[in-house]
């Protein structure tokens, strides 16, 4: 199985909170949330992510245990790691958007749950599954934020009042569902599955990456291309570039110039 993968810290010298791992049949892929608040948590939100996209590794394993299932239990795992340490009860505890992909027999299954995407290249052309729901939190203070530049006092102050909001709708009907302390959040998570006859060639991206077709600087057809002829570094690349170019965020209104950016390649050789 041949996969490629590529992740960058969206500030240097501070450390990436998104996680990824392969082995044969299994793409795992975390987006650390950005804290913004107080956690409850000694740790960190690297820390969770690190163990979070362990766990789920470990227990992917067994074929038998759905994809629910297995972050289920990582969650509920991860959480006893940190429970004698940190305050899981806290608003703000760490969390993380999770993309699985996990190969059967006949099908890949997926798991999207939070900044996470998995996109699919096929014949009949290609299937993006993401979760819209965590943006659609929020949205008068998202705008608000959206409208003062990268790094200024009031976009800080924006941005913490976004963060509030969306965390009092964090893991809530009506809200948004994430990995977090309540393994219940695995029950909310986009799941299904894709024939392998047809499919050409698959990827798991946070949203650091995707800000390519996001910024409108490729399609899906093109970020496949780029990804099959230069790889995932070069997707992070354009990304990059593009950010440098407008770091104050007035072409591409965002919440920081550079996000921790991650794209796992499933070429059709690989699968």
């Amino acid at each position: 199985m041949r996969i490629l993968a590529a992740t960058e810290s969206g500030e240097v010298g501070v450390p990436s909170e998104d996680w990824c791992a392969a082995a044969t049949g299994l793409v795992v892929v975390l987006d650390g949330a950005t804290a913004r608040t107080e956690t409850g948590c000694v740790h960190g939100v690297a820390w969770y992510a690190r163990h979070l996209g362990a766990c789920i590794v470990d227990l992917a394993g067994d074929r038998d245990v759905p994809l629910t299932g297995v972050l289920r239990a990582a969650i509920t795992e991860t959480a006893q790691a940190h429970l004698h340490t940190c305050d899981l009860t806290h608003p703000g505890t760490p969390s993380a958007g999770v993309g699985i992909l996990r190969d059967t027999a006949d099908h890949w299954e997926y798991l999207v749950l939070g900044d996470v995407s998995v996109a699919v290249a096929a014949a009949a052309g290609e299937k993006v599954i993401s979760d819209e729901r965590v943006g659609a939190t929020a949205p008068d203070e998202r705008a608000e934020a959206n409208g003062y530049l990268i790094g200024s006092p009031e976009k800080q102050a924006a941005l913490l009042r976004m963060k509030h909001g969306e965390l009092a709708a964090r893991n809530r009907v009506g809200g948004y569902w994430i990995a977090a302390a309540d393994s219940a959040a695995a029950d909310h998570a986009i799941t299904g599955a894709v024939p392998k006859p047809g499919i050409k060639a698959m990827s798991v991206l946070t949203d650091g990456a995707v800000r390519a077709v996001e910024f409108g600087l490729l399609d899906w057809t093109q970020l496949f291309a780029v990804l099959h002829d230069k790889g995932p570094g070069e997707l992070l690349r354009i990304v990059r570039q593009a950010e440098e170019s407008d770091p104050l965020g007035v072409r591409w209104p965002r919440n920081k110039k550079s996000d921790d950016a991650t794209a796992v390649y499933l070429p059709s050789s690989g699968l």
